[in-house]
């Protein structure tokens, strides 16, 4: 009898994808863990979903978000438009809704201190407002930062620091930062990556930002250095990603799908070979966290190609320009038959003085 395995995506650890009941996301964008009920909130076009444990997925009342959430206290916030509504996170009512003078029509990215205090982005007009609501009756509102250089997008609150994280939009985006101090600006790190979409962090103090070119997830440690990059076959304009600090788990909105993503810590003990650019089945054979890894020495042309026994093309994991640095491939979703499968890796770099492809390759095992 055929056996098939399910591989699961691992994200440095455990990576378990699903995409439930897909059909009812239409215009994911952002996501937010409320631990009280222990459930996932979705800003899905002009409602907020829940998704529960079990992964049944339900409307939250008559909530409505198109973007940003944050949950703060009792209350989950929302951004549509240039507006900014509350809801009461156990009876889903609405508590609390301010329109934001000035802003364009579209607020995006949505923080909080955890107190009193709510900073959302104007990706319209390039500002940042801080909104106070202690006071859900008599909310507050200012631009705390009247020109943010670049377009703002996904935004995060650092409190060890004093600051907030804004990451931004179109080519060769980067991640900024405000000194709540003074609200000044400044940049943290240059990218090459094109329009990140959102940013969060994990209870280990790292950084996780999504991006759409390439569709990707990049990790960062707490100083932004030494990213990594992380490809999955199927990502698709990912966007104002959330970690679920109480769960370890990274949840990933993509318009019509959302991916969850769980995290546990994986032993070494099962690596089992590495090639040409570090190419690495990790760990091999495969189980449920299992990742493909390699790094470039410059950017490149890449093809990362699985084949089975019998010389048939399995599935095209990476096709076309990569940038330097290393890279993990998570192997989204795939069922394959139990055999032995062989990944190829083609890089191709052009300079100014000549063309070089080489050729890497490993073998991966499914039981």
């Amino acid at each position: 009898m055929k056996q098939s395995k399910h591989i699961s995506v691992v994200l440095g650890l455990i990576f378990i994808c699903t995409n439930l009941i897909a059909q009812n996301y239409q215009s994911a964008e952002s996501v937010e863990y409320d631990p009280s009920q222990n459930r996932f909130l979705i800003s899905n076009g002009n409602n907020i979903l829940a998704r529960a444990s079990d992964g049944t997925l339900s409307y939250f009342g008559n909530g409505s978000s198109s973007h940003g959430l944050e949950i703060l206290g009792e209350n989950v916030f929302g951004l549509s438009g240039n507006i900014m509504r509350a809801y009461n996170l156990e009876t889903a009512e609405e508590v609390m809704s301010i329109t934001l003078s000035g802003a364009g029509l579209f607020l995006n990215g949505l923080t909080s201190d955890g107190v009193e205090n709510l900073y959302a982005t104007d990706f319209s007009n390039r500002t940042i407002y801080k909104i106070n609501v202690a006071d859900l009756n008599n909310p507050t509102q200012e631009i705390i930062v009247s020109n943010t250089v670049k377009v703002p997008n996904g935004i995060i609150y650092d409190g060890a620091n004093n600051r907030l994280i804004y990451v931004t939009w179109l080519n060769n985006a980067d991640i900024r930062q405000v000194d709540l101090s003074d609200n000044s600006v400044s940049v943290i790190t240059t990218t090459t990556l094109g329009n990140i979409d959102g940013i969060d962090d994990d209870s280990a103090g790292n950084y996780y930002i999504s991006s759409w070119n390439p569709d990707a997830i990049t990790k960062y440690d707490s100083n932004f250095e030494n990213p990594i990059t992380v490809s999955t076959p199927g990502l698709n304009s990912p966007a104002d990603i959330g970690y679920a600090q109480a769960i370890d788990t990274l949840a990933i909105p993509q318009g019509n799908s959302v991916d969850y993503i769980g995290f546990e810590v994986v032993s070494p003990t099962k690596e089992l070979e590495s090639s040409k650019y570090g190419l690495t089945a990790f760990p091999n054979p495969v189980v449920a966290s299992s990742w493909i890894q390699f790094e470039l020495e410059h950017n490149s042309v890449v093809d990362l190609i699985l084949y089975d026994m019998n010389g048939n093309l399995v599935h095209k994991l990476i096709e076309g320009q990569v940038m330097t640095g290393q890279q993990k491939v998570l192997l989204a979703g795939l069922d394959l038959s139990a055999g032995i499968y062989t990944c190829f890796l083609k890089v191709s770099t052009k300079s100014s003085k000549l063309n070089t492809v080489d050729i890497g390759s490993i073998n991966i095992f499914i039981e």
